[in-house]
């Protein structure tokens, strides 16, 4: 396959784009047809002969979510024809809730092994697919710039709604058919090589988690056991306190006069700092520092470096959002921390312990927003192996702990050549030669 760098363009309401490209309305393109309006005694979520796709089959800024809870039409339902998916339909979102990730966000059915019918908070594109290729318009709505103009396209507070007016109303550049063609072939190719990469990913992680509940339950060896307050556990093997085995710290309140400093001495965490690339299980950048100066105007200790930390406000408890900071900082005041005492405790142990046996939840209090007292925690009882062992259960972890990041990693590459491939060839700027 052979590219080259386009140099005759052409002024458009969108921008330049290559001489040969059409410039047309996506309402001119494409007929919209929303989906089955139903209600919610047709639905179920046992298996039948009609899968009902709706925005929950959506991923984030678009595409079919492979994980997604299934639901199916009940038997008997009367279904009109139109609204059975095709080979090769393309869908858009029309309802979302506030934060607007799948608002407008597109899906590509292709590779159909099922009977779908779509849902009325969805919206099939109907085109000549002789004249438009199905997964160039797909990933042409995928584009940042067009996610962007959806998105500005909704209305609503707590739930938006997709504006068709405004939405038919958006210009779309196509290439001549065969190198319509072409791009969403280079295009997915990518994609699968994306997929086949989450796939090593979940796998491990199951590998991951199967190891966990083997290692911090019954420990490497052991063949006799003895029955605890906190279940079966190896006969050697100690119950504790968490109180006794690291000091529990919470955060500080951080001002807002403060935020936005970059390179201060200290990291300065909050629980947003858990979604950044790279923060996955250690914590070593925030989008918060501080210095000497600030950390006493606040009156706020600085924790050391391998210091455990998790949410302790908020339904993000649910989420098991523990990590471990690898530079001396602080934290605010919707985050506890525990700094281990390594003469008992390997520091890596208890984090594992933390993400898989000990549940947080459990000490949530009877208020409205989800919280943990220091209390409470302090109280919790852990299983405790002699450190020698603690530090095999944890070498055999980390070994899958490295794979899985060897994974990630590879995820992020091919999701930046994909992007720049997406950049190049959907404006015209690199040609595929036909």
């Amino acid at each position: 396959m052979m590219f080259y760098k386009e140099t005759n363009f052409k002024e458009t309401p969108i921008g330049k784009v290559p001489k040969d490209w059409i410039i047309d309305k996506l309402g001119t393109l494409c007929r919209f047809k929303r989906g089955f309006s139903y209600r919610s005694s047709q639905i179920t979520s046992s298996r039948t002969q009609i899968r009902f796709l709706t925005i929950n089959d959506i991923e984030k800024e678009g595409g079919l979510k492979r994980e997604a809870e299934k639901l199916y039409i009940r038997e008997g339902v009367e279904i009109d024809p139109e609204f059975f998916v095709d080979e090769g339909d393309v869908f858009i979102a029309n309802t979302d809730m506030a934060k607007g990730f799948i608002i407008g966000a597109p899906v590509l059915m292709k590779n159909i092994d099922e009977k779908y019918v779509y849902s009325m908070d969805l919206t099939k594109l109907i085109f000549n697919k002789a004249e438009v290729d199905s997964g160039f318009l797909f990933y042409y709505l995928t584009h940042p710039s067009m996610r962007r103009r959806m998105k500005a396209a909704a209305q609503g507070t707590n739930v938006l709604h997709l504006n068709h007016v405004i939405v038919r109303n958006f210009f779309i550049p196509l290439p001549p058919f065969p190198e319509q063609q072409k791009i969403a072939e280079i295009l997915s190719t990518v994609d699968e090589a994306i997929q086949k990469t989450n796939e090593i990913i979940a796998k491990t992680g199951r590998l991951k988690k199967g190891l966990m509940q083997e290692l911090l339950t019954k420990g490497i060896g052991h063949k006799e056991f003895k029955d605890t307050e906190i279940g079966r556990i190896p006969k050697e093997w100690e119950v504790v306190r968490l109180e006794t085995i690291g000091d529990i710290v919470n955060g500080f309140a951080f001002p807002i006069k403060y935020q936005g400093k970059k390179n201060g001495k200290y990291i300065f965490a909050k629980v947003s700092d858990t979604n950044l690339p790279g923060n996955e299980k250690y914590i070593s950048v925030t989008e918060n520092t501080i210095d000497d100066e600030v950390a006493e105007k606040l009156g706020v200790k600085i924790y050391p470096s391998g210091t455990i930390i998790f949410p302790k406000i908020g339904m993000v408890i649910y989420l098991r959002k523990v990590r471990i900071l690898t530079k001396a900082g602080t934290f605010d005041n919707n985050i506890m921390g525990i700094i281990p005492n390594e003469k008992i405790i390997n520091r890596e142990f208890l984090y594992y312990l933390l993400l898989e046996k000990i549940d947080l939840t459990k000490l949530i209090g009877k208020t409205t927003t989800p919280s943990i007292r220091k209390s409470e925690v302090k109280k919790l009882k852990i299983p405790c192996p002699s450190l020698s062992e603690q530090q095999k259960i944890v070498e055999i972890l980390l070994a899958i702990d490295k794979k899985l990041e060897i994974g990630r990693k590879e995820k992020v590459k091919l999701e930046r050549i994909k992007q720049g491939l997406m950049d190049l060839l959907l404006t015209g700027k690199i040609r595929v030669r036909i």
